[in-house]
């Protein structure tokens, strides 16, 4: 690997510093309590990673807003259009009013910090990276298959937790994590209503007879202030493992996704939610809606705190393909069935910076 133009040294031992950083359990923020002034050559992504594709320098491209207020009245139609379009070409919106109370909002990205913020040893209690365990708290999940690790640390629980046992959440964040889990829960579904009907398909299609919305993960992302910002990435690029992503984020911003072929800012909007297409959702519509390549870029100043709502369907026993309705003659599928389980033993093998677990399933 290629750090800053100059081959790395013989003496650099990155399975050992990977290993090191990891002992400490104190993630990216103990680096940065401890003083760091230079990112540490593990951090270092390939020159590349930046420089791949032009960032758009037009001010006024972002992403669509969709506003979802009038959804069950008059305005139905023309937002099922919206989320259509958006879903299409660009494979993320914003959506406002959306019924998530402003208060919560922030209320969760201040657990996040709290958490992040607190004691170092009570943070440890969560430390693994045991996929199994319903939260858990870590510095990158791939830190031991990706090329460069990324500078962010991560707290994350799934469905599990939150319905059966809640008492397993950290009690710093665990009453606004329950809170907010109900209202995104809501969310998705109505979203996934309205992607049913952006296919020409029932309202409840993608949550009863696909169950798209079954199972769910939660993900909150801490990247603290970066003393070398050009040199590595919150979240290198990627897809999403998921059939939906509904993305919290706070006012600082970092989040790019890739539009034809340059990178454009997701800029923050006040009370506003991040949508956007996962893989399997691309899967299963037969490429019509799009799961598009997106990153976050690292800062001077921070932390920078983000929440993000993965909705995974049925991970063991259900078989997805591409819908039977939206096959023809005309339109033939373009992925063989898999299931949740099989697509993420090809995602959580590799790094996040590697090619698509869609491409295994392509006919």
């Amino acid at each position: 690997m290629e750090v800053s133009g100059e081959t790395q040294s013989a003496e650099y031992n990155r399975a050992q510093e990977v290993k090191s950083f990891d002992e400490t359990k104190a993630g990216v923020k103990g680096l940065v309590d401890a003083g760091i002034g230079k990112v540490p050559k593990i951090f270092i992504a390939p020159s590349n990673d930046h420089a791949d594709f032009p960032t758009c320098q037009q001010p006024n491209l972002q992403i669509p807003v969709i506003n979802l207020g009038g959804l069950y009245g008059d305005r139905h139609k023309e937002i099922v259009n919206e989320v259509r379009i958006a879903s299409e070409t660009w494979g993320f919106f914003q959506v406002v009013n959306h019924g998530v109370p402003l208060n919560v909002l922030e209320d969760m990205i201040q657990g996040v910090r709290r958490f992040n913020e607190q004691d170092l040893e009570a943070k440890k209690e969560f430390y693994s990276r045991d996929l199994k365990r319903t939260v858990r708290f870590n510095s990158n999940y791939d830190l031991y298959q990706s090329k460069a690790a990324n500078w962010r640390d991560t707290l994350a629980f799934t469905k599990p937790a939150v319905d059966h046992e809640p008492q397993e959440l950290p009690q710093v964040c665990r009453e606004v994590a329950l809170e907010y889990t109900n209202h995104v829960i809501e969310l998705a579904d109505q979203l996934f209503g309205l992607l049913s009907e952006a296919l020409e398909l029932k309202p409840d299609y993608l949550t009863r007879e696909m169950e798209c919305a079954k199972f769910y993960a939660c993900v909150c992302h801490y990247y603290p202030a970066c003393p070398e910002p050009e040199l590595t990435l919150g979240a290198s690029k990627h897809s999403d493992p998921a059939f939906l992503t509904i993305l919290l984020q706070d006012k600082i911003g970092g989040l790019q996704v890739l539009h034809d072929n340059q990178w454009v800012n997701v800029d923050p909007i006040s009370g506003g939610l991040v949508i956007n297409i996962g893989d399997f959702l691309q899967a299963i519509s037969n490429d019509r809606l799009k799961s598009v390549q997106h990153r976050v870029l690292t800062n001077c100043v921070g932390p920078r705190v983000s929440v993000a709502y993965f909705f995974k369907g049925e991970t063991a026993a259900k078989s997805y393909g591409p819908i039977k309705e939206l096959i023809s003659d005309e339109n033939p599928p373009l992925y063989k069935d898999f299931s949740i389980d099989e697509y993420h033993g090809k995602f959580f093998s590799q790094g996040l910076d590697e090619r698509s677990g869609l491409d295994q399933f392509k006919l």
